[in-house]
């Protein structure tokens, strides 16, 4: 009977490990505006637990970041000619991991007036282009949760 229960939770387990959902298609946008790299790098690992979950082709996500959020694409070789930036956790882990969630078609969308108030160039920020700058991180991020986007802040 002993060997009988210790099988049927085996078996239990297997299932609830292996339970997928039908999530459906979902639009989604994450906000990031602080400089903890632990936090940053959650927030990563959310987004890919979430494109795990629904799947890439149900997925559309957004990253909005502003303020010390930019931290996130700062090269930490650009640190100190950005005095206004404590932080730079573009590591070469992170940056796999951006580039990780950009094949999935994660994108990611930068503060035109975080550029201009901490005086940040795009060439100090990784895998960053003027196709990604939005004028207002705040404004966008209203923008996009009026057009339907799921607000998160992991």
């Amino acid at each position: 009977m002993k060997l009988l229960t210790t099988l049927l939770m085996a078996v239990a387990v297997l299932f609830a490990t292996n339970v997928q959902a039908d999530y459906g298609k979902q639009k989604v946008v994450y906000h990031i505006n602080y400089d903890n790299p632990k936090a940053q790098a959650g927030a990563l690992r959310n987004i890919q637990n979430h494109i795990n979950a629904v799947g890439a082709e149900n997925l559309d996500a957004k990253v909005v970041m502003h303020g010390n959020g930019l931290s996130l694409l700062l090269e930490p070789d650009e640190l100190a000619s950005v005095p206004k930036m404590k932080h730079a956790n573009a590591t070469p882990e992170i940056q796999a991991k951006i580039a990780g969630l950009k094949d999935q078609n994660v994108s990611f969308s930068i503060c035109a007036n975080t550029l201009k108030g901490k005086k940040i160039s795009l060439d100090q920020l990784y895998d960053a282009d003027e196709s990604a700058i939005v004028p207002s991180g705040v404004a966008e991020l209203a923008h996009l949760q009026a057009q339907g986007y799921t607000y998160i802040k992991p």
